[in-house]
């Protein structure tokens, strides 16, 4: 490891091209999931697999599903097929909260295109369960997923990441109010935080990078500083702005086209944003659009999970987890873990076999242990799936660290047989 170096993460806001997709394709889910609660489905079988494009005016949802009846309509020969009002309302909402209202992109004069289809039956055959929803379900397809945890942040995630979507999440909730003139931001933005590392703990920011649209014609990069100086120094908190510290703000220049009318958004295409902003390894699945038959999604919850458990427990500094998954299998193929060399008298041995002791990782384990089956996605479509407070209507289960006491007691047993 090494203990002095630099290190940058980004992030984007909500209503950066690719994000509006991402939340258009968790509203989707989240509708799913409603849906089916409100009429009585089983949502064990819920099925949903949503991806969106969005560009100028124009937004395409396709995809796999399984819907409830609510959901469906009969065509002129009596057929079931989707009924795509629903999907286009929850469309229409998601870009509405965002914010766009102009002319190149508006939640109102858009034209929503759905294209889901059912899901493919060979596909279904893996992963549904034998009897009752509460056996074992094979996963929805092959992959690797990771998860991390370390102590650099209060919700111990990696400084660069943390930092990065606060920054973007204080200038969204500003706008939103409509307060002064940071009103006069739009929705699309980036961010990008450097951070010098001293004796491998976060010391100081050494650069931040800013592009933020803004509906204000007349402003130029010097106006947008002085705007939005005051909410990353803010975000930044405790953590030193160095005397030299490079700013980037709207670097070249004027923003004011932006969104999907200044650039083509698809879901899936931020992975590295939504987890630990290259700090750690990353499977390469995306999560929104999917249930949680998806380890793509749910695996990747799981390992965060146990992961920061791993660290709140205080066996390590840091901890890095890989599950691995065959499509149509229930049980993981691997769990490896890694502690970094920061393990506190405990191996990574140990820790392996006290994640197997304290969590059943079938698909249908993990939704059962962080009660997953629930319309609670949108919220995670921007500003990161991980590092978050878990909320009382069950999102960000994963973020919860109720194991710790439990992997404390499985880690003491090993270390004294």
């Amino acid at each position: 490891m090494r203990a002095n170096y630099l290190f940058t993460s980004e992030s984007v806001a909500e209503g950066h091209p690719d994000k509006v997709c991402d939340r258009i394709s968790d509203e989707i889910v989240d509708l799913v999931y409603r849906e089916a609660a409100k009429t009585g489905v089983n949502p064990w079988g819920v099925r949903i697999a949503c991806e969106t494009l969005a560009t100028t005016n124009r937004v395409v949802i396709a995809g796999e599903v399984r819907l409830p009846p609510s959901l469906m309509k009969k065509d002129k020969d009596g057929n079931d097929v989707i009924n795509p009002s629903k999907f286009k309302a929850a469309a229409r909402r998601a870009i509405k909260d965002i914010g766009y209202e102009q002319d190149g992109f508006h939640w109102k004069k858009a034209k929503i295109d759905v294209l889901l289809h059912s899901q493919s039956a060979d596909i279904a055959q893996g992963v549904d369960s034998a009897a009752d929803q509460q056996g074992d379900e094979g996963a929805g397809d092959q992959g690797i997923m990771f998860g991390y945890a370390c102590k650099e942040t209060p919700d111990l995630m990696p400084a660069p990441i943390y930092y990065s979507h606060k920054i973007l999440q204080l200038l969204a909730t500003a706008r939103k109010k409509g307060d002064g003139e940071v009103a006069k931001l739009g929705p699309d933005a980036k961010s990008q935080v450097t951070v010098r590392y001293v004796d491998g703990k976060p010391s100081e920011a050494t650069s931040i990078v800013l592009s933020t649209q803004h509906l204000d014609d007349s402003w130029d990069s010097n106006k947008v500083r002085a705007v939005v100086e005051p909410y990353i120094r803010e975000a930044l908190g405790e953590l030193k702005i160095a005397d030299d510290c490079k700013w980037y703000i709207n670097p070249t220049g004027k923003f004011v086209i932006g969104g999907p009318d200044g650039d083509a958004g698809l879901t899936g295409r931020k992975i590295i944003v939504d987890t630990y902003g290259g700090a750690a390894p990353h499977g390469g699945g995306a999560f929104s659009g999917k249930d949680t038959t998806k380890v793509d999604r749910s695996a990747a919850y799981a390992a965060r999970y146990l992961a920061k458990n791993v660290v709140a427990a205080s066996l390590a500094d840091r901890c890095t987890i890989q599950l691995s998954y065959a499509i149509g299998v229930a049980q993981p193929l691997s769990i490896y873990v890694d502690l970094h060399g920061t393990g506190k008298g405990v191996s990574e041995d140990q820790v392996e076999a006290a994640i197997r002791e304290n969590m059943d990782l079938s698909p249908s384990g993990i939704r059962r242990h962080l009660d997953l089956n629930k319309p609670i996605y949108a919220k995670t479509s921007a500003y990161g799936h991980f590092g978050r407070k878990a909320g009382r209507d069950g999102s960000f289960s994963w973020e919860r660290t109720d194991l710790v006491k439990a992997l404390k007691e499985a880690v003491k047993t090993k270390a004294a047989a």
